[in-house]
Protein backbone atom coordinates (compact mmCIF):
# COMPACT_ATOMS: atom_id res chain seq x y z
CA UNK A 1 0.00 0.00 0.00
CA UNK A 2 1.42 3.04 -0.90
CA UNK A 3 -0.04 5.91 0.82
CA UNK A 4 -1.60 4.66 4.55
CA UNK A 5 -5.61 5.34 4.87
CA UNK A 6 -7.79 4.98 7.53
CA UNK A 7 -11.60 4.97 7.94
CA UNK A 8 -13.37 7.16 10.55
CA UNK A 9 -16.89 6.07 11.42
CA UNK A 10 -19.06 8.22 12.90
CA UNK A 11 -22.43 6.66 14.39
CA UNK A 12 -25.41 8.33 16.31
CA UNK A 13 -24.20 7.19 19.73
CA UNK A 14 -23.73 9.88 22.09
CA UNK A 15 -19.77 11.28 21.54
CA UNK A 16 -19.16 12.60 18.28
CA UNK A 17 -16.49 14.54 19.90
CA UNK A 18 -14.42 11.76 19.89
CA UNK A 19 -14.46 11.14 15.63
CA UNK A 20 -14.20 14.49 14.97
CA UNK A 21 -11.10 15.03 17.65
CA UNK A 22 -9.94 12.03 15.74
CA UNK A 23 -10.04 13.70 12.22
CA UNK A 24 -8.67 16.99 13.83
CA UNK A 25 -5.48 14.76 15.14
CA UNK A 26 -5.00 12.38 11.89
CA UNK A 27 -5.39 16.06 9.80
CA UNK A 28 -1.67 16.76 10.22
CA UNK A 29 -0.21 13.52 9.17
CA UNK A 30 0.78 11.64 6.44
CA UNK A 31 -2.59 9.25 6.90
CA UNK A 32 -5.46 10.05 4.44
CA UNK A 33 -8.55 9.97 6.29
CA UNK A 34 -11.90 8.66 5.00
CA UNK A 35 -14.97 9.61 6.76
CA UNK A 36 -18.58 7.87 7.07
CA UNK A 37 -21.21 9.45 9.07
CA UNK A 38 -24.56 7.89 9.80
CA UNK A 39 -27.75 10.06 9.32
CA UNK A 40 -28.21 9.44 13.20
CA UNK A 41 -24.70 10.89 13.73
CA UNK A 42 -25.60 14.17 11.89
CA UNK A 43 -28.58 14.59 13.95
CA UNK A 44 -26.45 13.82 17.58
CA UNK A 45 -23.97 16.79 16.43
CA UNK A 46 -26.85 19.18 16.41
CA UNK A 47 -27.02 17.79 20.07
CA UNK A 48 -23.41 18.24 20.59
CA UNK A 49 -21.78 20.55 18.83
CA UNK A 50 -21.58 24.01 17.48
CA UNK A 51 -20.12 22.61 14.24
CA UNK A 52 -21.63 21.92 11.16
CA UNK A 53 -22.17 18.42 9.09
CA UNK A 54 -20.04 20.07 6.14
CA UNK A 55 -17.45 21.04 9.00
CA UNK A 56 -16.66 17.69 10.45
CA UNK A 57 -16.83 16.17 6.46
CA UNK A 58 -14.32 19.04 5.76
CA UNK A 59 -12.09 17.50 8.09
CA UNK A 60 -11.43 14.23 6.21
CA UNK A 61 -9.75 13.98 3.11
CA UNK A 62 -12.58 11.98 1.79
CA UNK A 63 -16.34 12.27 2.57
CA UNK A 64 -18.09 9.41 1.68
CA UNK A 65 -22.24 9.12 1.60
CA UNK A 66 -23.00 6.53 3.79
CA UNK A 67 -26.23 4.89 1.32
CA UNK A 68 -23.12 4.64 -1.25
CA UNK A 69 -22.96 0.67 -1.08
CA UNK A 70 -20.70 1.01 -4.62
CA UNK A 71 -18.15 3.93 -2.57
CA UNK A 72 -14.52 2.04 -2.52
CA UNK A 73 -14.50 1.54 1.12
CA UNK A 74 -16.82 -1.32 0.25
CA UNK A 75 -14.36 -3.75 -1.52
CA UNK A 76 -11.43 -5.44 -0.12
CA UNK A 77 -9.58 -4.49 -2.91
CA UNK A 78 -9.33 -1.13 -1.61
CA UNK A 79 -6.67 -1.22 0.78
CA UNK A 80 -6.71 0.73 4.07
CA UNK A 81 -4.94 0.40 7.63
CA UNK A 82 -8.00 -0.27 9.01
CA UNK A 83 -11.07 1.45 10.48
CA UNK A 84 -12.04 3.21 13.84
CA UNK A 85 -15.44 4.12 14.68
CA UNK A 86 -15.94 6.43 17.35
CA UNK A 87 -18.40 6.25 18.83
CA UNK A 88 -19.99 3.43 18.20
CA UNK A 89 -23.60 2.93 18.66
CA UNK A 90 -25.26 -0.15 19.88
CA UNK A 91 -26.87 -0.28 16.63
CA UNK A 92 -24.24 -0.07 14.74
CA UNK A 93 -21.72 -2.69 16.65
CA UNK A 94 -25.30 -5.04 16.04
CA UNK A 95 -25.64 -4.70 12.55
CA UNK A 96 -21.75 -5.00 12.15
CA UNK A 97 -21.60 -8.26 14.74
CA UNK A 98 -24.74 -10.02 12.68
CA UNK A 99 -23.05 -9.34 9.18
CA UNK A 100 -26.12 -8.27 7.61
CA UNK A 101 -25.33 -4.93 6.94
CA UNK A 102 -27.80 -1.38 5.53
CA UNK A 103 -25.12 1.08 5.28
CA UNK A 104 -21.92 2.06 3.91
CA UNK A 105 -20.75 2.52 7.34
CA UNK A 106 -21.42 -1.21 8.44
CA UNK A 107 -20.44 -2.47 5.17
CA UNK A 108 -17.03 -0.96 5.27
CA UNK A 109 -16.58 -2.27 9.07
CA UNK A 110 -17.67 -6.33 7.59
CA UNK A 111 -14.78 -5.73 5.00
CA UNK A 112 -12.56 -4.97 7.18
CA UNK A 113 -13.05 -8.00 9.62
CA UNK A 114 -13.49 -10.16 6.37
CA UNK A 115 -10.04 -8.88 5.02
CA UNK A 116 -8.31 -9.28 8.78
CA UNK A 117 -7.39 -5.70 8.96
CA UNK A 118 -8.30 -3.66 12.21
CA UNK A 119 -11.84 -2.78 13.18
CA UNK A 120 -12.02 -0.67 16.18
CA UNK A 121 -15.45 0.02 18.16
CA UNK A 122 -15.77 2.80 20.55
CA UNK A 123 -18.57 1.75 21.97
CA UNK A 124 -20.34 4.17 23.84
CA UNK A 125 -23.63 2.72 25.91
CA UNK A 126 -23.75 1.98 29.91
CA UNK A 127 -25.09 -0.02 31.42
CA UNK A 128 -24.97 -3.05 29.04
CA UNK A 129 -27.55 -5.69 29.61
CA UNK A 130 -26.81 -9.35 27.94
CA UNK A 131 -27.38 -9.48 24.97
CA UNK A 132 -24.83 -6.23 24.59
CA UNK A 133 -22.45 -8.41 26.08
CA UNK A 134 -22.76 -11.50 23.66
CA UNK A 135 -22.56 -8.76 20.77
CA UNK A 136 -19.42 -7.76 22.44
CA UNK A 137 -17.79 -11.04 22.48
CA UNK A 138 -19.06 -12.19 18.78
CA UNK A 139 -17.11 -9.42 17.37
CA UNK A 140 -14.00 -9.64 19.70
CA UNK A 141 -14.38 -13.81 18.23
CA UNK A 142 -14.74 -12.21 14.41
CA UNK A 143 -11.18 -9.77 15.85
CA UNK A 144 -13.07 -6.41 15.96
CA UNK A 145 -11.07 -4.45 18.94
CA UNK A 146 -13.71 -3.43 21.45
CA UNK A 147 -12.26 -0.21 22.96
CA UNK A 148 -14.90 2.05 24.99
CA UNK A 149 -13.50 5.55 25.86
CA UNK A 150 -12.53 4.82 29.13
CA UNK A 151 -10.91 7.95 30.87
CA UNK A 152 -7.21 7.93 32.38
CA UNK A 153 -7.44 9.22 35.45
CA UNK A 154 -3.59 8.52 36.46
CA UNK A 155 -2.77 10.73 33.30
CA UNK A 156 -4.43 13.57 35.93
CA UNK A 157 -6.35 15.48 32.69
CA UNK A 158 -7.22 19.11 33.03
CA UNK A 159 -9.91 19.67 31.09
CA UNK A 160 -12.14 17.13 28.90
CA UNK A 161 -10.56 17.43 25.95
CA UNK A 162 -7.20 16.01 27.37
CA UNK A 163 -9.68 12.93 28.38
CA UNK A 164 -10.68 12.87 24.79
CA UNK A 165 -7.27 13.09 23.32
CA UNK A 166 -5.78 10.47 25.89
CA UNK A 167 -8.49 7.93 24.75
CA UNK A 168 -7.93 8.47 21.01
CA UNK A 169 -4.42 7.91 21.48
CA UNK A 170 -4.35 4.77 23.19
CA UNK A 171 -6.74 3.92 20.14
CA UNK A 172 -4.36 5.26 17.68
CA UNK A 173 -1.31 3.18 19.31
CA UNK A 174 -3.58 -0.17 18.15
CA UNK A 175 -2.42 1.19 14.96
CA UNK A 176 1.14 1.97 15.43
CA UNK A 177 0.50 5.62 14.85
CA UNK A 178 2.14 8.29 17.45
CA UNK A 179 1.07 11.42 18.35
CA UNK A 180 2.36 13.89 20.42
CA UNK A 181 1.99 14.93 23.76
CA UNK A 182 0.63 11.47 24.85
CA UNK A 183 0.76 11.12 28.28
CA UNK A 184 2.13 8.06 28.56
CA UNK A 185 3.41 5.42 31.72
CA UNK A 186 6.65 5.50 32.75
CA UNK A 187 8.21 2.82 33.84
CA UNK A 188 10.55 4.43 35.97
CA UNK A 189 7.81 6.45 37.96
CA UNK A 190 6.69 5.49 41.28
CA UNK A 191 2.60 6.01 40.17
CA UNK A 192 0.66 2.80 39.92
CA UNK A 193 -0.16 1.05 36.71
CA UNK A 194 -2.96 1.57 35.07
CA UNK A 195 -5.44 -1.60 34.67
Amino acid sequence: MTKKRIIVGISGASGVTYGIRLLEILRPTDIETHLIMSNSAEITLTYESNLKVSDVKNLADVSHNVKDIAACLSSGSYRTLGMVIAPCSIRTMSEISSGVTSSLLTRSADVILKERRKLVLMVRETPLHTGHLRTMVNLSELGAIIAPPVPAFYAKPNNLNEMVDYSLGRILDLFDIEIPGMNRWDENSKKRPAH
